[in-house]
């Protein structure tokens, strides 16, 4: 790590971080300058920045238990989000094909929105589980509920086909009831 060069530029990397900020300039036409063959000084200086804050993270990551497990706890779930969307694009591995740029916006976007769809509906689900268990008086500790996770897709029929009937649905919005252990 070579602090001189963050030293010889802080000035132009505050100024940088101002345009920014100010909306003067956008992230990419900035990442787009950064991007040349010919590396300026800013640029070494903003990669050796960059050293720094990963040096730091990671010293404090291998220092800090509890943010070791914050931070498990988040690729965790990131990680579930992946494996169900993987599960939902099961047409060609889950790859996207298309070469035109707007038709794999649409795929993504599709897939976005199915995920969001079966999240929620599990969020809703979870949400009228966890009343009724506190309604039959069961103790419901708040430790236990923040480690549920509404991404799950095993009782979800990827193959199947869905239809929706607006006119069936359950008089007064109300949830279909629900099944028991």
């Amino acid at each position: 790590m070579n602090p001189t060069k963050i030293l010889k530029q802080w000035d132009a990397m505050l100024r940088v971080a101002g345009s920014l900020s100010g909306g003067w300039v956008t992230a990419s036409l900035f990442i787009a300058k950064l991007k040349r063959p010919q590396k300026n000084a800013l640029a070494a200086a903003l990669e050796e920045y960059g050293r720094l804050v990963k040096t730091i993270f990671v010293l404090r990551y291998i220092e800090d238990e509890t943010m070791r497990k914050r931070v498990g706890t988040q690729l965790n779930k990131t990680e579930a989000i992946h494996a169900l969307r993987r599960f939902l694009a099961i047409a060609n591995e889950g790859q996207i094909h298309c070469s035109a740029y707007e038709d794999q916006v649409n795929q993504i976007a599709c897939l976005n929105l199915v995920s969001n769809a079966i999240i929620t509906w599990n969020t809703v689900y979870l949400q009228a589980v966890l009343e009724q268990l506190r309604a039959e008086g069961h103790e419901v500790l708040d430790a236990d509920v923040a480690r549920l996770s509404p991404v799950r897709s095993r009782h979800i029929n990827p193959y199947g086909k869905y239809t929706f009937d607006v006119a069936r649905a359950q008089p007064g919005g109300r949830l279909r009831p629900l099944r028991g252990p």
